[in-house]
This record gives C-alpha cells, structure tokens and sequence, in this order.
C-alpha cells in the first residue's frame, strides 16, 4: 500500500505536532497577520498571493486598525479571530514575532510562515530571539515554515503563503521545489521552459520544521513525480535519510544541488543559515547511498528536472547522440568524457543501416553527424534517429542540434522528434548546446508533447548521466548486512575505547585484526638486542618506527624503512631512541604495493562514514578520498575503490603485478562493520598507508582519535 503522509514513523510529521505539517500546507483557515490593502505594501502582496492565487479557504485578515481588508472583515488580533486556524501568516517585522506567534499558540493555532530574519541583538543571560520561537511552537506542536524565508506556494492546494510576488497563472504538475534558497525559490517558480510544480517551499531556517519534514510529506503525496532541492545544510540528518529510504521505496527521483563544497562556501552558509554545512564528501556519500542526483547549478537542476518528469526511463546502454555539426559533435563528447557519460556501442547491423540513408563520406558512428548536402534533411534525421533507437544498446537518444528558428516549421528539428518520439518507450530528447539560441515556439511544441529540451551541453549531459545513474542505482541488489564481529569481541573494544585513553599503534593493530583487517606483524621494544630478536622472529628485512605516541610520525623523521640486518636496525634503534624514546615498533616489511589511506571518520551531521583515499606521506595534498554509509558490501567497496585517481594503479603499471582487488574490497567492507559497531566511540580511525599488493593488502600504520566519554553511547 502507498505511504502516506500519516504512516507511522514517515518523516512527514512533524514529532510534537502529528498533522500539523499537512495543515500548514493544505489548511481549511489562514490568519494573515499585518494584512492590509495599501497597493504595493508587504500586506497587499501577502493578501494579493492568497487570494488571487486560488485558495479558496476561510481567510481572516488581522490589523489593529483596519475593519476590512480586500473587503474581507479584519480583525485587530489573533485573540480575535472566531476559530483557531489552521495556518498564520505572520508579516511582522522581528520585534513583534515573539508576542504574535506567543498569542497564535496560545490560540491552538496549529502552524505559521514566518518571513523575518529572526535576529535581534544579543543580551547577556537572555537567549536568542530563535531560540524563544523554537521553544514556543515546540511546546505548542505547531510546524513553521521559517525564519527568514519566502514562505511557500503549493500550487496543487490552491494556498499561497508568501508575501513576494510569484506568477498567479501558475499550473501544477509534478515537482516539488525545497529550497534554502529564496532567490532559488521565485527563480524557478518563474522559469519559461514550462516545468511546473506541485509545491515549492522556501524553507529559510528551519526553525521546527526542517527539510527532512517537507521531504517527507512531499514523496508521499501522488501528484509528485520529482523533488528538488536546494541545500546549505542538513539540519535533521536522520529524518532527512528517512526521508530519502520513503523517495526510494516510491520511485521518486530526488534532484539535490547542495552548495557549501569549498572552505569559503561553508564559512558563508554557516554564517548565513547558523548551521554547519557539512563535508561535502558525506554528501556525496549520502547520494550515492540513497540515489540522489547531484548537480552543481541551477540550469543543472532545471534539465535534470525536466528529463525526469517525462517519466521515462533509461534501458541498458548508453547515450546515442545525432548531430549537425561535426564541431559541436566534438564538443558534445569532450562534456561527456567529463562527466562519465557512456555512449551507446551501436552495433554492426545498425551501422550498416545508417550507411544506406547518410549522404557519401559520412561515417556510420555514435555519436553521429548526419549533415552532408542538406537535402532532404528532415526524412534523413527521422530515418537516423529510428536507426539508433532500433540498437538494443541505445538507452537515451538525444538529438544534438541548435534549436533555432525555422522557415519550415514541418521540416524543423522539432518536427523529426515529434514524429519519433512516439514510437519508442526509450527517453527521447532535444539537447541544444546553445541556450540564448532556442526557439520558444519550437521548443514550446516539444514539451507539449512530452519530449525534454535541454538548454545546453553540460546541463543537458548532467542530466542524461543522471538519468542513467538512476537506473543503474535502481538495479543494485540490496547490500546485505555483513557478518559482525563476535559479540565478545565487540564488547571488549566498546569498553576499551569507553573507558580511554587513546589506544597506541599496536593495539589499534590488533583492533583491525579482530575485525579482519590485515595489520603487519610487530612487536613493541625497548632496547637495541630487544629490536634484533623481535626481527629474526619476524622475518627481514623489517620497518622500526618510533613507539612515543606521535600521530605523524615522519614529520619527526621517526621511521626507518626496509632493514635488512642486525647492524642496521641497531643504528637505527639508537637514532630513534636518542631522538624521540626508547620505545619503538619492529615491523616487518610488507611487500611492495600501492599505498591506501583506509579508515573512519565521524561527521558531525551523520555520523561515521568510511574514508578510502590516495595514501602515504601525501595524502593531506593529494586530496584524493571518497566516503561511503556503511554497511558495505563488495560491490559498494569496488564502486569505492573505482572511483579514486589512483585506482589505474591497482591494475599494475610499468611492470608492477596488479594488487589483489577482492583482498582490498573485503578490508574495506571489514571497515564498515567497525563503522558501525566502534563508530560512535571515535572521532576518526586512520590506516596510511594500507598497502595493497599481488597478495593482498596489509595495514602498516594505524591510529584512533577518541572522542569524549559523554559524547558517546552506551557500551
């Protein structure tokens, strides 16, 4: 059975205030609180917005001195009104939010928008201004669309809380707009390309009611076929994953462009919204855990939206793209090449078919340019499109061209697509590499019918990548739960890192053991002859490094590498013990492999994640990390390990053998059942290097960052 917005558990409700979220955004009764009629004032517009934008509700205009409004009775407050309404529209500047939302809840009044910015000086002793509205509508169980943003307008319900203007002829349709965002709010509200929404929310700072909520209520109602979301950060991390699993199990894409990527960015989101912005590495985690498509721009989200809210979907293979332009043909796999989006490979039979109908000199490929004379363009184009979308590996077909003015509106571009757009079930669409170039008119008859237009070269591959991207998603087998650590190994290391202090390396070495992370062979020393002995048992040539606690040993010159006999390792013990104490870790030398950086890191928003990365003595300047939501599985840990720049290295180069992949795979999975069962425990667990070679993968260096005793749960 469908999910529905009151399903038990479904992030839709708000916790304190059962269906006050629904009655915000679909009430029987608003209040509009500094309504007035005075053409152009805040009020007017407010008034103006519900009014003429449908609702067709019980209104009740609220001023201390005016007796109508818009020819509607007005009343001086909210202690006035003859009922207690569903939803408040409070238009009053910041001083007076505290005293009207106090009285809308004392009033039973279930939910309000709130436009001001919620700020107001700070005073010794007094909490803030947000923090007293967050207490209030908490203990009230009331839902606040707010602080400081633009409202919303759900045009599907025909109710428009919003004080700015948005276009009143807005239709509905499928797409529902959650944004931090208010410029991003009306922008896409009044977009020309003919993307309509169902409900769009400008979620300003989230007072009580957070985008994890809205998500939630908007997957669940029927008439939404995509969501959109602009993020700064994710203020309810679990309702927000919630809510994403409820998109999931409904088959509703969610498109998300979240900003804050770069140092700057995130200082600036922190100091516009008071919330951390996250790491953007776990967001990126978080899409791919729960198929979210990420881009980086509004024209992004605006093409990705529209290709999805065609419906169809993409079947096995890659794009087939038919061109005008050799150039542009170019400049179209250059883009792909960037975002990873894969060709159809057209076969032998769809080549020979598309030699039969292109003009002499023409070569049979995909991508495809099927200009020649210029004869008869409109038959040639109709019949090469039909030739592609015949191969059973097209999985999208796009028609690559400038969509400009045509003299000959039957024998334009548009004109071949309408005709094969029919006949196929496969995603067909119009990619213009030229934006400010469209024809409205043309690209006007294209949407009427159904078939994308996207405005240009990178958007539009973006677009397609992720529309490709979500099959491929959608086709993953669930990752099934790993096979945990014996209970009692579990609970000895829970109690171990409770209890603290930091563990050393070695024990950190026999923390990865237990949990099946192969960790080189050492033994601890605090002499010369000690050191020798511990090598002959271990086998030359071995690694000493210094035992003293330091986190970063080679930036104190504290290792010594690649120890072939007694005579050595006793000059480097003394160096080591001289320097830095006596203490040191005998080790011995892993064979010759590629370095990886392998551990757990615990963010502040979701949690702990697992890191694999480029590693060595470089890995803080190389930069090259991915993070994935444990559990993982050994296909989540190959997607992993794939998507790292030196992954090429795995393979072997310049005569190396290629390191044992399913060995890496499976410490990476071992890895996330600690995740899981230590994560909470630690701030991070870092192995650099792991070094996977031929034969398998060792970890040679390792050490935990704990985190405070209070901070953690029960053991």
């Amino acid at each position: 059975m469908p999910a529905t917005a009151t399903e038990p558990g479904a992030p839709g409700q708000h916790p304190a205030g059962g269906d006050a979220l629904g009655r915000m955004l679909a009430p029987a009764s608003v209040a509009v609180v500094g309504a007035s009629d005075v053409p152009g004032s805040f009020g007017w517009q407010m008034m103006t917005q519900l009014l003429r934008g449908g609702y067709r509700g019980r209104v009740y205009p609220v001023h201390p001195t005016r007796p109508r409004v818009f020819g509607l009775a007005c009343y001086p407050d909210l202690d006035a009104l003859p009922e207690p309404v569903d939803l408040a529209i409070l238009g009053v500047p910041n001083r007076l939010l505290e005293p009207q939302l106090g009285i809308a809840a004392a009033r039973g009044v279930r939910s309000a928008v709130v436009f001001a910015s919620g700020y107001e000086d700070p005073r010794p002793g007094v909490p803030a201004l947000t923090d007293r509205l967050r207490q209030i509508a908490s203990s009230a169980g009331m839902a606040i669309c707010g602080v400081n943003g633009m409202g919303f307008v759900h045009v599907a319900g025909g109710v428009r809380a919003c004080g700015f203007y948005q276009p009143l002829d807005l239709v509905p349709g499928g797409v529902t707009l959650l944004t931090h965002s208010g410029s991003a709010f009306s922008a896409l509200l009044h977009n020309d390309r003919g993307i309509r929404f169902t409900c769009a929310i400008s979620c300003g700072q989230e007072l009580v009611t957070t985008m994890a909520d809205y998500l939630g209520w908007a997957v669940a109602q029927p008439l939404t076929r995509v969501v959109a979301c602009f993020l700064e950060t994710v203020r309810d991390p679990a309702g927000f994953r919630a809510a994403l699993d409820l998109a999931a199990r409904r088959e509703v894409p969610v498109v998300a462009l979240k900003v804050g990527r770069e140092a700057l960015a995130q200082r600036m989101v922190t100091a516009h919204s008071g919330a951390l912005a996250g790491e953007d590495g776990v967001f990126d985690a978080l899409c791919e855990a729960h198929g979210v498509l990420r881009v980086a721009s509004l024209d992004e989200m605006l093409d990705s939206v529209e290709l999805l809210t065609a419906g169809r979907r993409a079947g096995p293979g890659g794009l087939a793209a038919v061109h005008d332009s050799g150039g542009e043909r170019a400049l179209l796999v250059d883009h792909a090449a960037q975002r990873g989006v894969q060709f159809a490979a057209i076969g032998e039979t769809t080549r020979q078919r598309l030699t039969a109908v292109l003009d002499p000199g023409l070569t049979a490929a995909n991508p495809l340019d099927a200009w020649g004379t210029g004869n008869h363009p409109d038959a040639l184009y109709h019949d090469a499109c039909r030739i592609l979308l015949d191969d059973p590996d097209t999985a999208v077909l796009a028609l690559v061209v400038d969509l400009t003015h045509e003299q000959d509106p039957d024998r334009e571009y548009a004109g071949t697509l309408l005709r094969v757009a029919p006949a196929t079930d496969r995603p067909v669409v119009l990619l213009s590499n030229c934006r400010s170039a469209i024809d409205p008119v043309a690209a006007g008859r294209l949407r009427a019918a159904g078939i994308p237009v996207l405005e240009g070269t990178a958007s539009g591959l973006q677009a397609v990548r992720g529309l490709l991207q979500l099959r491929d998603w959608r086709a993953r087998a669930p990752t099934p739960r790993p096979v945990p650590v014996d209970p009692t190994v579990r609970r000895r290391w829970r109690e171990r890192l409770a209890a603290g202090p930091e563990p050393p390396e070695t024990e950190v070495l026999h923390l990865l053991a237990d949990y099946g992370v192969p960790a080189i062979a050492h033994a601890v020393v605090d002499s010369a002859e000690a050191a020798v002995a511990a090598a002959q048992r271990l086998g030359w040539p071995v690694a000493c490094t210094t035992a003293a606690g330091v986190a970063h040993k080679s930036e104190v010159d504290g290792v010594r590498l690649a120890l072939a006999d007694p005579d050595a390792l006793t000059l480097a013990y003394q160096d080591l013990a001289a320097r830095l104490g006596p203490q040191v870790m005998v080790a011995r030398m892993a064979e010759p492999g590629v370095e990886l950086h392998l551990g757990v890191v615990r963010d502040p928003q979701f949690g702990p994640v697992v890191l694999v990365a480029a590693g060595g003595t470089l890995v803080e300047v190389i930069q090259d990390r991915q993070l994935a939501f444990p559990p993982l599985d050994e296909a989540g840990a190959h997607r992993l390990l794939d998507r790292l720049r030196v992954r090429p290295l795995l393979d072997g180069v310049r005569g190396r053998p290629p390191a044992d992949l399913a060995a890496l795979a499976a410490a990476v999975c071992r890895i996330g059942v600690l995740a899981e069962e230590l994560g909470d425990l630690i701030d991070a667990l870092d192995v650099n290097p792991l070094v996977a070679g031929p034969s398998g993968c060792v970890a040679v260096d390792a050490l935990v960052i704990g985190r405070e005793l209070a901070a953690a749960g029960p053991v």
